[in-house]
């Protein structure tokens, strides 16, 4: 749960919370995927300039939409609005945005696709228009496609400038290891537009700068100011909210404000996630196996599998634990290829593959768990000091996160500094809720051996000076 701003639009209502992750393919738009993604391949973006599609994104946008919630039934009459020619821009952006809140809430990305497929044929008809810009720049943030996110960004800061496109600039600062620049883009957002969106972004930030009290202060804030009408933003908020405080120790608040998020919206993914997360912490097992089990089955996303699979372990029931692991590697290193690098190093398993993994997301990417992933992959690799020398780039920007702690702690030990090591399993041990089961049992193990060789090495000095002072006396 690493990627937590949320990425920014127009205020329309509909509420744009990116979440802790990327969303996973179901197969619920199977067909659509085939259409769009290889007879509809669209051509590069470059900032408001459009390769030419194969086929016509706006035959693939309004393709015929069926469903029968209400957010469904607005596609659909926005999708018949755009076929009208005096209104079609304007109806094309609120579809694309509906596509995006679709994606949010069925966790499917063919929505992104068709979201983006609106801003091309809005880009088709306006060059550099930017409700192209910003609907293409936030659908390929949400995509993992950062540079090109990034380069949209600054051409919309260029030309307006507004709180929406500096947030989509920071987003994408972010994901890409530059956090001070970053900073800078999330302060013009507050300056503009103080609100649960720019909230929500500086209390991440404060998150990963250390600094969890304010990160609670600002998250506090974030909640407080959503739309509970706008269920997916107004959840997120609480369930970040929640998380923040599960890592100060007030696991019952952290509950209570997650208890918060699904009553807003039940099916929340994410919620169902953190409350899982709490209940481990909490020494649940049982408990938070119903939990994750109802987040997987609406997200199956490694990060989703790899903890409800050790909530599985905790809770004794190591056949189901075995299943759901085989499920997370069929499908991991495709739909996230940084988490599923974490989990082969972390189980010892094709860490040839974890490497290339996560070397490949560091092309995209470079914030702290990219590095972090890296450096566990490099580990796990047998190459210790190189990962020693990642992993100080990991820690740099003083993020307080129980893996990386441990993480750290590993490789200080096999590099050979001790003292580091011991220093980063105080830190592990300090919030050591943080951690899936297998982790903290590990955790306990590392500890005891730093135990022992402690009182070893005491001993040996103790022994080492009284045999001096014999010489001396003697």
């Amino acid at each position: 749960m690493n990627s937590a701003s949320a990425a920014c639009r127009p205020a329309a209502g509909l509420g744009n919370p990116k979440g802790f992750v990327v969303f996973a393919a179901t197969g619920r738009l199977a067909f659509v995927l085939v259409v769009a993604m290889t007879l509809a391949l669209p051509g590069s973006v470059r900032g408001g300039d459009v390769a030419t599609p194969l086929l016509d994104p706006c035959v693939v946008a309004l393709l015929p939409h069926k469903g029968t919630e209400p957010l469904d039934q607005e596609i659909s009459r926005a999708q018949n609005r755009a076929k009208e020619p005096a209104d079609s821009v304007i109806w094309l952006e609120r579809l694309g945005w509906l596509f995006t809140a679709k994606a949010r809430r069925s966790y499917d990305p063919g929505y992104w696709k068709l979201a983006e497929q609106c801003g091309l044929c809005i880009a088709a008809r306006r060059p550099h228009s930017p409700e192209a810009l910003l609907l293409l720049g936030h659908v390929l943030d949400s995509l993992h496609r950062f540079h090109e996110a990034e380069t949209i960004a600054r051409e919309l800061v260029a030309a307006r400038g507004l709180h929406f496109d500096w947030g989509l600039l920071g987003d994408a600062l972010m994901e890409q290891g530059r956090l001070a620049e970053a900073v800078d883009a999330y302060q013009k957002m507050i300056d503009l537009k103080p609100g649960p969106q720019s909230y929500s972004r500086a209390a991440h930030v404060r998150w990963l700068k250390g600094n969890l009290r304010g990160a609670i202060e600002l998250a506090r804030m974030a909640a407080r100011a959503s739309d509970p009408r706008d269920a997916d933003s107004s959840a997120w908020s609480y369930s970040r909210l929640a998380l923040y405080e599960l890592q100060a120790g007030d696991a019952k608040q952290a509950l209570d404000n997650c208890e918060i998020a699904l009553r807003i919206r039940p099916d929340h993914a994410g919620a169902l996630l953190v409350r899982g997360r709490i209940l481990l912490a909490s020494g649940k097992p049982s408990e938070a196996v119903s939990a994750l089990r109802s987040a997987t089955a609406l997200n199956p996303l490694p990060e989703y599998r790899w903890i409800l699979a050790d909530a599985l372990r905790a809770a004794g029931r190591e056949d189901e634990a075995i299943e759901e692991e085989a499920r997370l590697v069929r499908d991991g290193a495709a739909s996230d290829p940084r988490t599923f690098a974490l989990f082969l190093a972390t189980r010892g398993r094709e860490t040839g593959a974890a490497l290339d993994l996560a070397q490949s997301e560091l092309n995209s990417r470079a914030d702290v768990f990219t590095l972090d992933a890296l450096a566990w992959a490099l580990h796990a690799s047998g190459r210790s000091n190189e990962a020693s020398a990642v992993m100080r780039r990991a820690l740099a920007e003083g993020t307080a996160d129980a893996r990386l702690f441990l993480h750290a702690a590993v490789i200080s030990a096999a590099s050979h500094h001790r003292a580091d090591a011991q220093r980063w399993l105080g830190k592990a041990d300090a919030i050591r809720q943080m951690l899936l089961p297998s982790e903290r049992v590990e955790l306990d193990r590392l500890l005891a051996t730093a135990r022992t060789k402690s009182s070893s090495s005491s001993n040996a000095d103790v022994d080492s000076h009284k045999g001096n002072v014999g010489k001396e006396m003697s």
